[in-house]
This record gives structure tokens, sequence and C-alpha cells, in this order.
């Protein structure tokens, strides 16, 4: 947290999970537009003065340092149940080969309820969320594993080391593929004496702020149960004890001598209260602790009395901190005689039996909403044939009159608030990568999220649905009352979240100064929420994604336009978020995407193709890289649109008649491949007046034009004409936007420049 003072008033700087700014102000009473408009610059000025980084970090959401198995991105793309599993209990819960007989029949149980296993684990540094037999036996035999939490995944990861993911690790994992059951033994908790040590495990924390349920044997009795519960009232974390007491369990005792707050009776009752939680969007977790069978808690008093003897040697031994766990349990075996690990085996099994039960009762549920949903909810936006996924923003775009900033003081120029976001604008990306307003049409990249691309589309005469997330808030309100002409019915409202907004500073010739955005509500848009619309997904002609939504979203996309035969088109947003899809199989289901060239040789280099370390300047040598990245894309890929900058639009794809063959493909066949190039159009700084949403009203023209069959030159040019009409309006998406004034045959302009073919071989 940073606090700044700009006009006599602290402002707080908060960074959030995207490497972005949330500004939080301090005193109530601030103008919506103007006022806070100057703030944000005054406050920008003074960020880089101090030398922080405001634009996204590159390593900041690398997507590739996480693999999900096929297995698990199938089924969650299916709306399957999944549960993810913990590690530790492989790596330092118990001794070969125990540890990896344990792990498989734990597997085995939850594919015997119906449901997917997902074991979550690092290993050389790629955090895996489901594990190959192969994977299992190396973590099992592994001896250098290290035990990862929150605060060890950077480290792990960065020294590419192999480990086992503790509940917190695995909860950021779980959440990460879209897995909303996890299954565990115990979970940490406050540490005797810790009040005075302040030694308490992060699983608690880590529960306060990842929505995900965790099913557990409740807290491992070598711990103070009644301090942890205390700290996860604190944390807001819902806890309930799974059966008809409230008893919560000590792990091999199914009486600690404390209660849960709540309980529930089976797992249509626990899938309701996890349904809930994910639905209210508190971004905290649930703790259902489930007692020990009956027939394995008569060893409990046993297993207590060696616990308390394990306890004392510990502390003797002077052993604290992470090797206590492990210790107590293998001095518990031994003076057990075994008992304990047999009571430890029998209780992850049950755990993964009710957890499994658990997760099947939540897919039902949610596939039974999905139905009403589909059938009450939609009504007559069912039969939309364009269905758009990905963010909406509330933008502040700052223009100064001069072409240089002065930081540190107040600079003349203009303020306005639109919207955006790469649903209302294919994008959610900073201007970084972008010059002047006239190389800007040229590169044809929006600078925020989705919206404009189903304006400028509504615009045009279609009407495609708009699925997407806001807050519950007054930029909601606003941002929904201007989209009233778009069908939005499939924009989510959360309560408890902050509608996403952006803000640009533009010099007088449209250079970028500075962006800020809170984008942080774009991973709400989940593959459980847009999968209530896989009626509207698996008929429509067209699904365009953005970069900005969870892998795990696209994946699920990709899966349903894979069964159906689904024209997918996908905008990349950055070159970080460019390898989303590239992460699995799911790229193979793409129709079209629109990469600049950093974001297209990110796609390659996420499929582990050579890449060249530095990109081209002349328009010669971006054209033949630009080929050659695209060659490996388009044996699954129908057509690629990639933007060039200062160099234009190049087109790559299947030929016909001498260009490239823009419209759908019925089947995959072989076919030849070539490129046109189209050179930029020219608009100059006094012709710009936003530069929001030339991007999106280039997509948008160019993918109606494709649905109305026209021929490869005509789209491409309605796409320019476009944005152009968008760089020359006050608005991110002119509302003089129609047909007729994006008909290349109807508007005047300027010649054309003329095209040039290339074979790519």
């Amino acid at each position: 947290m940073l606090l700044v003072c700009v006009n006599n008033v602290w402002v707080k700087v908060q960074p959030t999970g995207q490497s972005f700014y949330r500004f939080c102000y301090t005193e109530e009473g601030f103008s919506q537009n103007l006022n806070r408009m100057r703030m944000l610059k005054r406050a920008s000025a003074l960020l880089l003065r101090r030398g922080i980084t405001t634009y996204q970090s590159r390593l900041c959401r690398n997507d590739s340092l996480f693999r999900v198995h096929s297995s698990v991105s199938e089924a969650l793309a299916e709306n399957k149940p999944v549960i993810a599993l913990e590690s530790t209990i492989i790596t330092h819960g118990m001794p070969y080969p125990h540890n990896l007989s344990t792990a498989k029949e734990v597997e085995d149980i939850v594919r015997s309820e119906g449901a997917t296993p997902a074991t979550v684990g690092v290993i050389d540094g790629v955090v895996h969320v489901g594990l190959s037999s192969e994977e299992l036996d190396h973590l099992a035999r592994c001896k250098s594993s290290m035990k990862v939490s929150r605060r060890d995944l950077p480290y792990v990861v960065s020294k590419g080391l192999s480990g086992g993911t503790t509940v917190s690790a695995t909860m950021i994992a779980a959440h990460r593929a879209g897995i909303p059951v996890f299954v565990t033994g115990g979970i940490g908790g406050v540490h005797r004496d810790g009040e005075n040590s302040l030694d308490i495990s992060a699983d608690l924390t880590e529960l306060g702020r990842t929505p995900i349920a965790v099913v557990s044997a409740g807290v491992k009795s070598i711990l103070d149960i009644g301090r942890t519960l205390e700290y996860l009232e604190t944390q807001g974390v819902c806890v309930a004890t799974y059966g008809a007491s409230k008893n919560f369990p000590a792990f091999f005792s199914p009486q600690s001598g404390f209660t849960s707050p709540f309980h529930v009776f089976n797992p249509e009752e626990a899938a309701k209260l996890i349904a809930s939680t994910l639905s209210l969007g508190l971004q905290s977790g649930v703790l259902l602790a489930v007692p020990i069978p009956e027939k394995h808690a008569a060893a409990g008093k046993l297993i207590e009395e060696a616990v308390q003897a394990a306890v004392t040697e510990a502390s003797v031994k002077g052993i604290t901190g992470r090797d206590v766990t492990p210790f107590i349990l293998q001095k518990v075996n031994e003076l057990t005689e075994g008992k304990s690990l047999q009571a430890n085996i029998a209780l992850i099994h049950n755990n993964a039996k009710v957890g499994s039960q658990i997760a099947c009762a939540l897919s039902r549920q949610m596939s039974e909403r999905k139905c009403r949903g589909n059938t009450n909810r939609h009504g007559k936006h069912s039969d939309s044939d364009i269905v758009v996924i990905g963010g909406i923003n509330v933008d502040f775009i700052a223009k100064g009159k001069a072409e240089t900033l002065i930081f540190g003081q107040t600079n003349p120029g203009s303020v306005c608030q639109s919207f955006g976001g790469v649903g209302r604008n294919i994008a959610g990306v900073f201007l970084s990568d972008y010059v002047h307003a006239h190389v800007f049409i040229r590169t044809v990249k929006p600078i925020v999220p989705l919206i404009f691309l189903p304006d400028s589309l509504s615009r045009l005469g279609r009407s495609p649905l708009f699925i997407s997330a806001t807050g519950a808030d007054s930029h909601s309100e606003a941002v929904l009352h201007y989209c009233k002409h778009m069908n939005t019915s499939g924009v989510a409202r959360l309560e408890e979240q902050s509608t996403a907004t952006y803000c640009a500073v533009i010099t007088a010739s449209g250079e970028l100064s500075l962006g800020l955005g809170d984008m942080d509500i774009h991973q709400q848009i989940t593959a459980q929420y847009v999968s209530q619309f896989e009626k509207q997904l698996s008929s429509a002609t067209l699904v365009c994604l953005d970069g900005n939504i969870p892998v795990s979203t696209i994946d699920y996309v990709c899966s349903i336009a894979k069964k159906h035969n689904i024209n997918v088109w996908y905008e990349p947003t950055d070159s970080d978020k460019a390898c989303k899809p590239f992460l699995s199989d799911a790229w193979k289901s793409l129709s079209y995407s629109s990469p600049n060239l950093a974001e297209l040789r990110t796609m390659n280099k996420t499929l582990g193709l050579p890449t060249p370390e530095v990109l081209p300047s002349s328009v010669e040598e971006v054209l033949s890289v630009a080929v050659a990245l695209s060659r490996p894309l388009l044996e699954h890929i129908h057509c690629l649109v990639v933007t060039l900058g200062e160099s234009g639009v190049l087109v790559c794809g299947e030929h016909e008649a001498g260009s490239v063959n823009l419209q759908p493909r019925k089947q995959k066949k072989k076919r030849k491949l070539c490129a046109v190039h189209y050179p930029a159009l020219t608009v100059t700084s006094d012709e710009t007046m936003n530069v929001s949403g030339a991007g999106d009203s280039l997509a948008g023209a160019l993918m109606a034009g494709i649905l109305q069959q026209r021929d490869t030159d005509s789209c491409v040019r309605m796409g320019l004409l476009a944005a152009r009409l968008s760089l020359a309006s006050p608005h991110p998406i002119a509302p003089t936007l129609t047909f007729d004034s994006v008909d290349p045959n109807k508007v005047k302009t300027q010649e054309w420049p003329k095209p040039s073919f290339m074979w790519i071989d």
C-alpha cells in the first residue's frame, strides 16, 4: 500500500492481483468525473517519479507456469465434477510406498464416485493440476521435494524445483484451474502457544481469500483448535461440520471439544452451501469438516495419547515450524504401531468419498441451474447467433493539449468518461506498445477489454449475446444503461465486486503517458458461469473470446466449439495473455485469431516452437517473420489476422481465388496456404478524438463482413473504415457506425493501397 498526497488529500494506491493499481479515496465527495480524473493524473505522475512500475508485469500472470492435465480440463469443460487433491501427503505425510498407494487409492475412490481427480504438485518448476501415474511415482520417490505453500511457490517455480503442495498452494492452483472442491486430510491452524509465537498456518489466510470448498477431517489435534476456529471466523470463512452434529472434528477424533457454527446433513446441502458462496462472490472459502468414520475413531484415544507424547518430544528437541507435523505424524505412527497411519489413510479415503459426492451434487445443481437459465432467464435473447465473452470497463481518457506532459503539475487538456472492455473492446491492455494515434489504426489493437465488439456488431445489424461480469455499483448501472441497445442478458452483476475501471493519460498526438486499471473482476467470468449459456454457445455461428478471461473458461468454450463445430475468434489482448489457449490443445479448436507480432511470437513460444528473440522493424522482415510464425498455427486455425503496426495488416489462411478465404470452413482438410498484406490507412493526430475503440471497431466490422459472406478485400476495408470512424469520434464506437458508413463501395475515401499477395510454403 502506498500513500500519495494529491491536492492535499491522501490517496491510497493498492497493487491488485493483476499488477494494476486500485485507487481508494480516503475522503468522500469527489466528482465522479473531472476531479477524480485530475487526481488520477497527478497520482500517476507521482508514481512515475517514484519509479513504481504501473504497467502489467510480463511475469505476473504467466499461465505457462501452470499445466492442467487433459483429463481435468476436459471434465471442467464439460461441467463434470472434479476434485482437487494436495500432494504434501505424498511428499511429506507418509513413507514410501504407503504414500504412493494411498494417493492412487484416493484417486480411484474419486473416480468410483463419478468425479475426476486432480492431484496438484510442482514438478521442475511447473505447477501441475492433475498428475499422470509417472508423475505421481516421481513425487512419491523424490527425496528432495519441497513442501510448497503460498510463500514458497515463487521460489520453487523460479528455481525449477519439485515439491508437494500444501492446502494453501493447492487452493491457489485449483482456483486457477476453475475447480471448486478440494479434498485433504486435515488443514493447518494456529499452533499451540501461537498467541506468542504467531505460528499460524497459511492455510487459514488462504481460506479467507480464495473461494474454494475444502473438505477435511477438521484440524490436526496437535494444534490449538479453539484459536484456529476463532481465526477462521476473523478471516470470514464459513465453517460447517458434515453430518448430524455440529461437533468439530480433530483429525483422528470425531470430537475436539469445540463446535462448528453450522452443519450440513448431506452432499446436496453441502453443494448448496458451496454454490451460495460462489454466487455471492465473497472471495473466501468454505471449510467442510468431516468426522473420521466411527470404526476407526475407536483408536482415537490411543492415538491422542501418542500425539501428546510426540508433541512433548518435538518441543524438547526444538523442532518448530513446518517440520513439526511430519515429525509428530511419524512419531505417532511408531508409538501406535501403525494404527495412526491406518486411521490417517481411512479418514483420507472417507474425505475423498464425501468430497466427491459433494462435487457431483454441485455439478448436478449447476447443470439444473443452467437448464433453468436457458429456459427462463434469457427468453427472447436465446437465438443470438454470435456470442462474445470478455471484459467490460468504465474508461477515463485524459488527453493533454501539449505533446509533452509535465509530471508533478496540472497539465491543460480534456477529460472524458467512456465505456470499454474487449467484450466492449477486444483487449484489456495498456497502450504501452502503441505510439501515435495514426500508428494506432495501423496496429489495430485496442486499449481496454471486449464490450466495444458487441457494440460495433449491434450497430452493424447483429445482436450478439454478451457474457461478462460487473460489480453491483454505480459504474455498472452507467455502463449497462449506455449499452441498453445491446443484448447484455449474459452480464453478471456481482455483490462485493468492483466494475473494472481503466484510466489512460495521453499526449496531444495520442501517445500514452500512463495507463492504470483495476481488472480483477474479469477472473469472475468463470467456466462455471459461462456454462449456463451452453445452449447459445453450441448453436452460435461465431463465438468471440478475449484473453482477459480465465484459462479454464477458454478451455471450456473451445471444448464446446470442438463438440459442435463452432467457429471461435480469439483476441489475445496482449503478449502475456496470448498463451492461454496454447497451454493445452484448446487452440486447435480456434478458427480465427487477431494477434499482433509479439502475441504471435508468444503463441509459438508456448507451443515450444522456435521464435526470434528480437522482432524486426523493416516491412520486408516483419512480413517474413509474421508469415513464418503464422505457418505452424494454420495447421489448425482457419485464419490469422496479424496486426503489424505501421506495416498494416497481414491476413493468413487458405488460398481461394487469389486471396485468403475468410469464410468459415465446414470441415478441416489439407489446403494451400497464402497471405495477403494490406497497407495501413493514416489518421492524423488532429483527426484523432478517441483511441479506445478502434481495434474492436475493426474486428467487429471485419466479423460482420465475414458473416455477410463478403469477399476478403471488402471485409478488411470495412474494418479499416470502422476503425477510422472510431478514432474520429469522441465515443469508442462511433454512433454513426452503420453498414453504409463502412461499405467500401459507398464511402468516398483515399485510393486504397494495393494489397500484396504471397504464398505460404
